[in-house]
């Protein structure tokens, strides 16, 4: 039996530079890094709430910008999207689509991050 989803993986050739990304630029909290694997690999862990963590992790296999960003996405429940999506576009976060409404959910602005994997901001109606 499935009882939740318990953490979101991506992978990536630099967990160290994808990493700070999502803690500096994007504003997650991070709470830890450990090596994982024989060659000594680094994973580094968010944390999203009471929802399940993010990993960023250095994958042997991963190379370059992901070729398929839309295949993938996660989001990330903001309090006040336009506030968000104001200090994405200060730091210069790539825009993929600005805020636009989805009827009986709420708002939805997507963004690319350094390797190119796509990842929204999303305000849920209340």
């Amino acid at each position: 039996m499935i009882v939740g989803l318990e953490a979101i993986l991506v992978s990536t050739q630099s967990a160290r530079k994808l990493g700070s990304f999502y803690e500096d630029i994007v504003g997650l909290k991070k709470t830890m890094e450990m090596e994982i694997g024989e060659k000594g690999e680094l994973a580094i862990s968010f944390a999203l709430g009471k929802g399940p963590g993010l990993y960023i992790l250095d994958h042997s296999q991963v190379k370059g910008k992901n070729a398929n960003a839309s295949r993938i996405m996660f989001n990330l429940e903001v309090d006040d999207i336009e506030r968000e999506v104001k200090r994405m576009k200060k730091k210069k976060v790539k825009i993929v689509k600005d805020i636009y409404h989805m009827q009986d959910y709420g708002f939805v602005a997507t963004f690319a991050d350094t390797d190119g994997n796509y990842f929204q901001f999303v305000k849920t109606r209340e």
